[in-house]
């Protein structure tokens, strides 16, 4: 695909790179770019496919029906056993739960 028939323009690339808050070098930049634009390139070719207008839409290409889906199975709750043995392994544990760290963020500008 030359750079003239690029979907996503440099300049969108880039504010959606700072949007995402990604750090990209410039090789990593540039590859990115031609990828995404490669995949858009691809859907369009996808979108060129005739299909009847009777074909009803599918998030896959199997019809699932309850005639040949597998019935569902019950959720059974099943105790472990050595519970403790699990709870002295953690790091932090508060009134039987295992306490984990905040996960850290940064705010966007």
């Amino acid at each position: 695909m030359s750079k003239s028939n690029q979907e996503i323009s440099r300049e969108t690339f880039d504010h959606l790179v700072e949007l995402a808050a990604l750090e990209l070098g410039q090789e990593e930049s540039e590859y990115l770019h031609t990828q995404l634009n490669n995949q858009l390139s691809a859907v369009h070719v996808l979108e060129t496919i005739d299909i009847a207008d009777d074909v009803p839409p599918a998030s896959h290409g199997v019809p699932y029906t309850a005639q040949n889906s597998p019935e569902l199975r019950k959720d059974e709750w099943d105790a472990c056993p050595n519970s403790d043995a699990i709870l002295e392994q953690a790091p932090v544990v508060d009134d039987g739960y295992i306490i984990v760290p905040d996960i850290p963020h940064t705010t966007l500008e």
